[in-house]
């Protein structure tokens, strides 16, 4: 099983990958606001009110190559008013046109190598998941999306840009409390030999994942996690992407994971590891997993009070289990209130597409 992502900058062919230079990540201009600097040095919990929800406290600007046609985009993290969720805002599309493409199960287009969001005009955003999980695990509520590109930059591999990033700028507490999935009873699912399941659970998030892979390199692993900001930062977002080189030179050849590296993939060769670092953590194969799944699970628009356990996961399975709790409106229930119409935050200047649907939204 493949899970190749993008590098960066220029690159050249070495020991069948790639290497590269690193993406560009800047921060929101001016002086950061109290809560801002908090989160950077680390005091930023203490700073925001306990079970409301957030945005960022600042815009963020991430340039990098998206993974498969190795193609610039620029990224830009905008903050959002209360009750917005997550939101793309896809520019750069032909005759200049943008479009809003809100970041739920729903709108999932393709799952083969990524996570593809979309909608019914073609327009689509692909490799999301690392980007949103980042988001999900550091409980960012609402923030737009802005992308010229059709794929988020895949940075190192992981989340750990994107996580800096935001911790650079900071989150803001809002009016609203957060809204919450409360998973009700178990819900299981397959495809292949991937299985997956929610269960019920008092309190929070519980993840555990296992991986299973024939070569020893990778093995068997399986990892549980009580998920929060924390945990989140210090165990699952700095874990990369990783693959067979015999893999990815078959995409190479099929025009997909044209930007795959040493910068930004764990590479496997046999039993070796070629990176010259070597690995993060000694399980970072399951742990990038787990990265994955909090991603993907970010998609039911709400924070998930529940735990999911998921055997040889991927994109596939974790789509097919949400759309599975959501087909049955006795598996779930949403906490603090539905989802409310699309507002951009204060500060945010997302174009023409972000102000009509603001303007036309029911």
């Amino acid at each position: 099983m493949l899970d190749t992502r993008v590098a960066s900058g220029e690159t050249v062919r070495a020991g069948g990958f790639q290497t590269g230079r690193r993406d560009d990540v800047r921060g929101g201009g001016g002086s950061r606001s109290p809560v801002a600097a908090g989160r950077a040095s680390g005091r930023g919990r203490d700073l925001l009110k306990s079970g409301f929800q957030t945005t960022l406290a600042d815009r963020i600007e991430i340039r990098g190559l998206g993974v498969h046609s190795a193609a610039p985009a620029r990224l830009i993290l905008h903050p959002a008013d209360v009750d917005s969720g997550i939101v793309i805002l896809r520019t750069g599309l032909p005759g200049g046109h943008e479009r809003l493409i809100e970041a739920k199960w729903s709108n999932v287009t393709q799952t083969s190598l990524c996570t593809v969001l979309g909608d019914s005009t073609g327009a689509g955003v692909a490799t999301v998941e690392h980007l949103l999980a980042a988001l999900s695990g550091l409980q960012i509520d609402n923030a737009i999306v802005e992308i010229d590109g059709p794929e988020v930059p895949i940075m190192d591999g992981s989340a750990a840009q994107f996580i800096d990033a935001i911790d650079a700028v900071g989150a803001a507490s809002q009016s609203r409390r957060r809204r919450y999935l409360k998973v009700l009873k178990p819900l299981h699912v397959e495809h292949g030999r991937s299985r997956a399941e929610f269960r019920p659970a008092a309190r929070g998030f519980h993840l555990d994942v296992e991986i299973d892979f024939e070569g020893a390199a990778i093995g068997r692993q399986r990892r549980a996690f009580d998920v929060g900001p924390q945990v989140f930062r210090r165990e699952i977002g700095r874990a990369r992407t990783f693959g067979y080189v015999a893999d990815v030179k078959k995409l190479w050849q099929a025009g997909f994971a044209l930007g795959s590296s040493l910068e930004n993939s764990v590479a496997i060769d046999g039993e070796a590891i070629l990176n010259p670092e070597g690995l993060r953590y000694c399980d970072e194969f399951v742990r990038h997993k787990a990265l994955d799944a909090i991603g993907d699970l970010s998609l039911a628009g709400a924070a998930i009070v529940g735990a999911y356990h998921v055997y040889r996961p991927g994109h596939t399975v974790n789509a097919l289990a949400l759309s599975a709790l959501f087909a049955d409106r006795k598996a779930y229930e949403i906490v603090e209130g539905g989802p409310r119409p699309y507002r951009a935050g204060a500060g945010a200047q997302v174009g023409l597409a972000a102000t009509a649907w603001a303007a036309n939204a029911d």
